[in-house]
């Protein structure tokens, strides 16, 4: 063979074995890639599964709960946040947080019909908070049935239809307080300003005043004003009320409230649990109705 020759296929050969050694790599990094991507599918599958056996542990809980008394207070073993429980290459955290401690935003229409002492309230909270009272009448005509907008801040089907996109009120209740976000004037900021004090409950509920907040607890009791509403929640952090009548004999001179709109005991409690296994990450936030001595029944879930 000539040199010339034994240098061409010299360079073929190495090129043929070059050729194979990279394949050969691809290869393995693929099968590197796909055995890693099944390992992390492997793991997400069993940390939603622990997310839903969480659910149903903090359902027991809530239920052993509320066979044990009627009153709800911070000072519960519900209340606690979740420590971090180990599992397999893993761990479970959460918390429970008692949606009756908040207002309740649907209570401004129980039923379909604006509640004057409900949008007192909620304006209270909003000046409490320093957010204009224009977002009442926005939110108000939001969830009520007619279609007539508020006399000075209200936005209807008219105010709606003409933004782009455009849409329609609701005229039905808020199912989640995402919602706000689709309500004139509820910008990012004043949706996140108000998220800690508020809730969106299928049905009138009373606000249990031994977990609202300050803020809640000013808005609700006439007279109070948020000086004495913290006060209130230091007192009952170390003596919660027992009843209503625990709690008016605590309120200072001058302050006065509607029983129907109190109350100590709670049904309606939001579960924020979140699983790591490896690198896999799941989460979920549930919606629940304890029932007097039932099993708390799931009204909405969101899974990620």
């Amino acid at each position: 063979m000539r040199t010339g020759q034994r240098g061409v296929a010299v360079v073929l050969a190495m090129g043929v074995v070059a050729l194979a050694s990279i394949t050969a790599t691809a290869i393995i990094t693929a099968q590197g890639i796909w055995s890693r991507q099944s390992e992390l599918a492997q793991d997400y599958v069993q940390a939603q599964a622990m997310v839903k056996a969480g659910v149903d542990w903090v359902r027991a809980v809530l239920s052993d709960d509320g066979r044990m008394g009627s009153v709800d207070h911070l000072g519960e073993p519900w209340a606690l946040q979740i420590p971090a429980m180990p599992i397999e290459n893993g761990e479970l955290t959460g918390h429970i947080h008692d949606q009756q401690g908040l207002f309740n935003l649907n209570n401004l229409a129980p039923d379909g019909k604006i509640s004057a002492t409900q949008l007192a309230y909620f304006k209270r909270l909003l000046a409490l908070l320093d957010l204009p009272d224009a977002l009442a009448d926005a939110l108000a005509d939001w969830i009520d049935v007619d279609s007539e907008p508020r006399p000075q801040h209200g936005a209807e089907d008219e105010y709606y239809s003409v933004l782009n996109p455009s849409y329609l009120t609701a005229n039905r209740p808020l199912t989640d307080v995402a919602e706000l976000a689709r309500i004139r004037g509820f910008n990012r900021d004043i949706r996140a300003r108000l998220r800690p004090f508020v809730t969106a409950l299928p049905s009138f509920t009373t606000v249990n005043v031994n977990t609202a907040p300050p803020e809640v607890l000013a808005a609700i009791v006439e007279g109070l004003g948020i000086g004495n509403a913290r006060i209130l929640t230091f007192q009952r952090a170390r003596a919660h009320f027992r009843d209503h009548a625990d709690f008016l004999n605590r309120l200072p001179q001058g302050a006065a409230v509607e029983e129907n709109d109190i109350g100590t005991s709670s049904n309606y409690f939001l579960a924020a649990l979140s699983v790591v296994i490896g690198e896999a990450h799941a989460g979920g936030v549930v919606l629940l109705n304890r029932e007097e001595g039932g099993w708390p029944v799931i009204v909405w879930r969101k899974y990620s």
